[in-house]
């Protein structure tokens, strides 16, 4: 809810849970991919459950489906490993570093192509 209000979405209480609900969606989706132990098949599936609640809220109360989306991707932005990515540079760790900004990147690029991929979609449908 904090993200809802920080990027100023309308403060009604049906649009700030609805927003906050697509973050707890993903964020649920990520845990539950646990199983597979990869964090870019675990982004990627999130980041494509977040999309379609996206354009289905989008659709059934008529805002932009970037309402929904932003706050429910900033769950899944790999921040700590950004962190750990800088950390381990300024460690001068070189292997390390390019072992994590490589991960960091690819979990990155998932979150992307999910989100590409999902907007397509639907794009060539509602065509």
């Amino acid at each position: 809810i904090g993200y809802c209000l920080s990027f100023n979405i309308r403060p009604r209480k049906q649009m700030l849970l609805l927003s906050s609900a697509g973050g707890a969606l993903g964020w649920c989706v990520y845990l539950l991919c646990g199983g597979m132990k990869n964090d870019i098949i675990q982004s990627f599936f999130a980041i494509i459950v977040v999309a379609v609640y996206s354009e289905i809220m989008a659709r059934l109360y008529k805002a932009p489906a970037t309402v929904y989306l932003v706050v429910g991707l900033i769950p899944l932005v790999p921040g700590g490993g950004i962190y750990y990515t800088m950390e381990a540079l300024l460690n001068g760790n070189m292997q390390q570093f390019v072992s994590q900004g490589i991960k960091t990147a690819a979990s990155a690029g998932a979150i992307a192509v999910g989100c590409s991929l999902v907007s397509s979609i639907v794009r060539m449908v509602r065509k």
